[in-house]
């Protein structure tokens, strides 16, 4: 059984209608990570439906888990503990990469620990690993205008505005995970948490 560094999920719910939906940036981060480290990824392929997964040589030859749950969101506990368990990966060794309404869009946060923003996925996870000791990147999408419903605001695309920021945010969030998993929650924070949002 291979041994990693780190596991690093991207949370979101499978399918193509739910592709570009603010749900899934996680997803998307992940895919950003596999974009550029093409030549360094090795696909573990399925871990029996549960989640889709890849290896990732990371920076000073890292070991990395990279996973997309195939769960849907409300059930993501189930493909991390699964994973955990297979790797022998201890809850501090999991980052876990979700939307967050609390913050604004194009914002990016990081922590270890603490409260589970109502979050369900994160919920699942912790429920399922008896802990919330784990690593979070906060990826905001802000909160919907006065009478649109919560989950349709997180199941739906993008704006071509929110578009815009996305794509900067994105970017924050892979140099801030490859930051966490060389030199450390701090630096990552330094860097992330420099912006402007």
């Amino acid at each position: 059984m291979p041994a990693f560094d780190f596991m690093i999920v991207g949370l979101g719910n499978p399918g193509s209608r739910y592709v570009r939906t603010r749900h899934n940036i996680g997803f998307m981060t992940i895919d950003i990570l596999l974009h550029q480290e093409q030549p360094r990824t090795d696909s573990l392929g399925g871990k029996r439906g549960l989640a889709q997964c890849w290896r990732w040589a990371g920076p000073n030859d890292m070991q990395c888990l990279l996973a997309k749950p195939q769960t849907y969101m409300n059930h993501s506990g189930r493909a991390v503990k699964r994973l955990s368990g297979d790797y022998n990966l201890q809850p501090s060794q999991i980052i876990i990469v979700h939307d967050e309404l609390d913050l604004a869009m194009g914002m990016v946060r990081m922590k270890f620990g603490g409260g589970l923003a109502g979050h369900n996925g994160l919920r699942s996870i912790a429920a399922e690993l008896g802990s919330r000791d784990f690593y979070r990147v906060r990826m905001g999408i802000g909160r919907p205008e006065p009478g649109i419903d919560i989950t349709r605001h997180v199941l739906t695309p993008y704006t071509p505005w929110e578009e815009d920021r996305l794509s900067a945010a994105l970017a924050r969030a892979v140099e801030g995970i490859r930051l966490l998993c060389t030199k450390g929650l701090q630096a990552s924070m330094n860097f992330v948490h420099a912006d402007a949002g």
